[in-house]
């Protein structure tokens, strides 16, 4: 009995390491099934950028302030515009927070929401329409129940877009964009000592880029259109083939002034390091 047990431990062992050897066999083709199975999904982690480890993201703040008690009748196409805006917005991948007849607290919320989202990375655009008012050289944003008896009171009640622009700045925006369609003949105006002219020049931040429906110090008046004739010109290039962020601007603004026979010519101001893309096909990684 005793001279057999050294055969017997290594036919243990043989069977012990088939044994062994199958199991691997079944878990490496189990493996093998896994890795053809997560196969296809690769390719879709290459174009969101997750397989670098890089993300980029697009936001939109869309402000339309149509409704102001103080004016003589209301700003439709402010709300029309940011309808259509972010509808265009959308398709090219941002994500937007759009507001309608903001007041001041909404505007604040509004603010510190997008504030809240920014990444470095990040392609940040505000859209404004309504009424906005030039005071100590910035321009303001004006909320639907602001109280504005004196020139002083823009500041109060108002919302500079220069300090909108350094807050996307500071939160390490990679790219600040900005669309004003505001340049009216405000409704306070009347109590003032002289009449507003427009907006004030906004100094662009770096890499950012600024399209306003008028130069500097000019006022227009609206279009009979659904669309500020601004907002229709850039909705006509944002659904187009994807282009640079600069183009599509300078695209809207000689087309605004084409159809104006000049009488409105869009100021574009642009400090960008980069080539921004914009249109409805536009890879959300631009």
């Amino acid at each position: 009995m005793t001279a057999r047990q050294p055969s017997r431990s290594r036919r243990s062992l043989a069977i012990a390491a088939t044994l062994i050897g199958t199991v691997s066999l079944a878990i490496g083709a189990h493996a093998a099934l896994n890795k053809r199975a997560l196969d296809p999904v690769k390719p879709v982690a290459i174009e969101r950028g997750l397989e670098t480890g890089k993300t980029s993201t697009k936001l939109a703040l869309v402000i339309g302030n149509g409704h102001y008690p103080d004016a003589n009748e209301p700003l439709l196409q402010s709300i029309n515009d940011a309808r259509a805006l972010d509808g265009a917005l959308r398709r090219d991948g941002f994500d937007v927070d759009v507001v309608e007849d903001a007041n001041k607290d909404d505007m604040a919320r509004a603010i510190a929401r997008l504030q809240s989202k920014i990444k470095p990375d990040t392609v940040v655009m505000l859209f404004y329409g309504g009424y906005a008012i030039q005071a100590g050289r910035e321009s303001y944003m004006i909320p639907v129940d602001a109280k504005i008896w004196k020139e002083r009171d823009v500041r109060r009640e108002g919302t500079s877009v220069e300090q909108v622009l350094d807050l996307m700045k500071s939160q390490g925006a990679r790219a600040k964009l900005v669309v004003l369609d505001a340049s009216r003949r405000n409704p306070y105006e009347r109590r003032f000592r002289a009449f507003s002219h427009g907006l004030a020049p906004i100094t662009a931040p770096a890499n950012a880029l600024i399209l306003s429906s008028a130069t500097p110090d000019k006022v227009v008046d609206d279009s009979a259109g659904r669309n500020s004739v601004l907002v229709a010109e850039l909705l006509n290039n944002l659904d187009g083939k994807p282009a640079g962020a600069e183009a599509v601007f300078n695209k809207t603004r000689a087309e605004v002034s084409r159809l104006s026979e000049g009488e409105q010519v869009p100021s574009v101001s642009s400090s960008l390091l980069e080539d921004v893309r914009l249109g409805a096909e536009a890879d959300a990684g631009s």
